[in-house]
């Protein structure tokens, strides 16, 4: 029987709780090429290096013919995470034109009391209680409400998303066909949901984005049809998922450094600090799985061969002691903090100024507010995906709920 890769292992739900010894042995070499043709980048300056350079394709249809099972079936337009320029340049304008700077500047900022408003609600229904699950009460119910707000989704069809994001969500990598048929119906049924809801703003515009995508001409026209789906469901997911995993991540760390955590209870602005660190330390997205390359690449004494799928492990990346002095400690001290979780080049993330501060309030309010809390399980139970990697569940228990 021929013994499993270090990234077939990676991939391998048993090692979701600590992948990390995996990603220390896959660095000992800066470019795999795994046996099915996939080249697997890990350490950081390869993964730097290639974020920025133009020859490294979004675009899946640049995938050599023997690889185009790897990837989701191409159903119309895709968002701009998965183009590569000039298409890309254009859809990202459009997006970013309604969510900030130049034309909604201080949209996220203006977000601050609102969103305070929220997780101290939140934290309010745990009151009579003295166990719960994190996830489900806190870090999953707070940044889908959010991203429900600002794209103009009603308050009432929030809980139809879980339904629909987990099947796509656990279909990333390498899905079943039982998980490709779950995730294909999700979209689908994301997809009706989307075109009645922008027909309906088109009709009754609001102060949301959707509304700003359906109506507002500009330089580059409207976000419509096919292109426009693609990007709501891209902000739909990316928009919550990943802070649902920073919070809880986040969560797990602070119990695991009960200092740092006594801390954060007591200095008002350490959260900047410690939202930095977690994100390199337990960052949400591990692996960057649907990369190509347009031409050959020379990089880590390889060449990535033109069409070929590329892994970027930006998990391990952020782990590289090259780089990262002391990287496998949890330092929210640490001088000139750098980290890879929200990639990099013409696709780093333009949601990245939200989710910082989703994290920074959810986390700073749960330190303030709950009396003695500690964990029920740890390792706690994890999500099926080593893409967007963090706990399913997180059961906490404390002894009561202070005033906020």
């Amino acid at each position: 029987m021929t013994e499993a890769s270090l990234y077939d292992q990676i991939l391998d739900f048993a090692n979701r709780a600590n992948p990390w010894p995996l990603y220390e042995k896959l660095r000992s070499q800066p470019v795999w090429q795994e046996s099915d043709g996939t080249f697997v980048v890990s350490t950081y300056r390869e993964i730097y290096a290639l974020m920025h350079d133009p020859r490294l394709s979004s675009d899946m249809t640049n995938l050599l013919p023997q690889f185009a099972d790897r990837v989701p079936p191409a159903e119309g337009p895709h968002s701009f995470i998965t183009t590569d320029p000039p298409r890309h340049d254009v859809l990202r304008r459009l997006a970013m034109r309604q969510f900030g700077p130049p034309h909604r500047p201080d949209l996220i900022d203006k977000l601050t009391p609102a969103l305070s408003a929220i997780v101290a609600g939140l934290i309010d229904k745990i009151a009579e209680k003295q166990e719960v699950d994190l996830v489900d009460e806190v870090a999953y119910p707070f940044p889908v409400a959010v991203i429900c707000h600002l794209l103009g989704v009603p308050p009432e069809d929030e809980p139809k998303f879980s339904a629909w994001v987990n099947p796509i969500v656990n279909a990333l990598a390498r899905p079943t066909p039982e998980q490709a048929q779950a995730r294909d119906d999700a979209r689908q049924h994301m997809s009706n949901y989307m075109f009645e809801l922008a027909q309906r703003r088109r009709t009754e515009p609001g102060d949301d984005m959707i509304s700003g995508y359906v109506t507002d001409d500009g330089p580059d026209g409207r976000l419509e049809g096919g292109d426009l789906f693609a990007t709501l469901m891209l902000l739909l997911i990316a928009g919550h998922e990943t802070t649902v995993n920073l919070i809880t991540n986040g969560w797990l760390t602070l119990q695991r450094h009960p200092d740092v955590l006594e801390r954060l209870r007591t200095e008002p602005r350490f959260a900047i600090r410690l939202v930095e660190e977690l994100l390199r330390y337990e960052p949400s997205v591990h692996i960057l799985p649907f990369r190509t390359a347009v031409a050959d690449i020379e990089i880590g004494d390889t060449t990535i061969r033109k069409g070929h799928p590329i892994a970027v492990m930006l998990a391990s990346g952020n782990r590289d002691p090259e780089c990262i002095p002391h990287a496998d400690r949890f330092d929210p001290d640490r001088a000139d903090n750098v980290h890879l979780s929200f990639a990099g080049g013409i696709h780093y993330c333009f949601g990245a100024p939200l989710a910082r501060l989703e994290a920074q309030i959810a986390l700073t309010q749960l330190a303030k507010r709950l009396h003695n809390p500690r964990l029920v399980a740890d390792p706690p139970p994890y999500r099926p995906s080593p893409v967007l990697r963090g706990p399913i569940h997180l059961p906490i228990a404390y002894e009561s709920i202070l005033p906020s």
